[in-house]
């Protein structure tokens, strides 16, 4: 493995979406998420982190490979894959040689696709794919690719840090399973089904349903049905309105059991829960928010509240996706030879600030970290979200999670 050391910290400087900056940055990073909508809370809330990262981590040091500075610039896909493919173009079109996206893995299935076609067929202008959130198994097992990397835990490394919680509690008799339908909620179901048979074949699955992703204004008649089943806990792979809307009707129709969520924490969900998910509202995720960390951890989340008040750093991945792209830039001696970046990225470990180690498995292109179970609470909690009195507190740590799962992936190689 190669070992990369961290860039360090300094203050934040804000970008503007989606328009020239106040400085002309030598190297751009198209953000392609959504801005307005049902989800725009979610895509803007991770902008702002990407923004903050790119100046924290980079430019106020001085940038890289001399003087080189970062650049976040949004564009607004509305989750659509068809949108995002567009956007994609127009990023490129720019000259922009590095995409980041993360909401919807249907929308990075689109990209991941498109962006190896492009490559094939202009090896001039080749560009990369740094995957942030979107977790479907499948981006870095059959359908890797070379110029796709994935900084986020997949949807199976995450479903076994849940189960392994579940099945330590034998309380835990039976379980209700729901989630968007589209192909990040499938994989959620089918890890669920297949860890839970493995770990604990005594618990019977009583639900096991998808629900159309970002339309159900009410979730009742599903809270209704997940009551009804007599379920001790449940698992749910839901996020942004889906995920507050879905976790308040279960709560609210009178369930008491504990909820295992992938995106149950900030975009103003954690204050919306308050008390009502104290005590049911778990969340499994890389990275550790409370208790800080390290001490350059807790500077960077100062740092980052003095620029954003209302915002939270709720996806620590984000910036070890500027830290490790920023060295992988310096070791390659380049940023205009994204092949010479990504075989630095390929194989790299670094220092994250949330605690421990990333390491980017080079056979897929995976991140391997720590990934936590954390519980909502405002108990302990040094950062709280959405500047209410609640936050998310580590419960268990599972130290570089899933480190020697199996992959199918078979990457070709320029």
């Amino acid at each position: 493995m190669k070992k990369i050391v961290k860039l360090g910290a300094v203050s934040a400087l804000s970008l503007i979406v989606g328009a020239a900056s106040a400085f002309a940055a030598d190297i751009k990073i198209a953000f392609i998420d959504p801005l307005s909508g049902p989800f725009a809370s979610t895509g803007t809330n991770g902008l702002h982190q990407f923004e903050f990262a790119a100046d924290y981590m980079v430019n106020q040091q001085g940038g890289v490979l001399g003087g080189q500075t970062f650049e976040v610039v949004g564009f607004d896909n509305k989750i659509s894959p068809k949108e995002s493919l567009i956007q994609l173009q127009v990023a490129i079109d720019q000259g922009i040689r590095f995409i980041t996206q993360g909401n919807s893995s249907g929308v990075a299935n689109a990209l991941t696709e498109a962006i190896d076609k492009h490559n094939r067929r202009n090896p001039d202008d080749r560009v990369l794919f740094l995957n942030y959130a979107a977790v479907d198994p499948a981006l870095t097992n059959d359908k890797c690719n070379f110029w796709h990397f994935r900084f986020d835990a997949n949807a199976d490394i995450k479903m076994d840090a849940i189960t392994d919680s579940i099945a330590s509690n034998q309380e835990i008799e039976r379980i209700y399973i729901i989630g968007q339908d589209y192909s990040f909620g499938k994989a959620v179901s089918a890890a669920a089904n297949r860890f839970l048979s493995e770990k604990r074949p005594d618990i019977e699955v009583v639900g096991d349903e998808l629900h159309p992703i970002g339309k159900v204004k009410d979730f009742t008649p599903y809270s209704r049905k997940i009551v009804a089943s007599g379920a001790d806990a449940v698992i749910t792979g839901n996020w942004g309105a889906d995920m507050l809307g879905l976790g308040k009707s279960i709560i609210e129709n009178g369930f008491d059991g504990p909820i295992y969520t992938y995106y149950a924490a900030g975009s103003g969900i954690t204050a919306a829960f308050g008390e009502t998910g104290k005590g049911a509202i778990r969340l499994v995720s890389e990275g550790q928010i409370n208790p800080p960390p390290t001490d350059e951890a807790a500077a960077y989340y100062q740092a980052f509240k003095a620029k954003y008040p209302d915002g939270n750093i709720d996806q620590s991945r984000i910036s070890n996706t500027i830290g490790m792209l920023a060295q992988a830039i310096e070791a390659a001696g380049t940023a205009d030879d994204v092949v010479k970046v990504a075989y630095e990225l390929a194989g790299m470990e670094y220092e994250s600030i949330w605690g421990g180690k990333v390491f980017m498995r080079e056979e897929d292109h995976q991140a391997i970290q720590d990934i936590h179970i954390q519980e909502h609470t405002d108990e302990g909690i040094t950062f709280t979200y959405d500047g209410s009195d609640y936050g998310v507190r580590s419960m268990k740590r599972i130290e570089m999670a899933s480190m020697d799962s199996p992959t199918t992936c078979q990457m070709k190689r320029p």
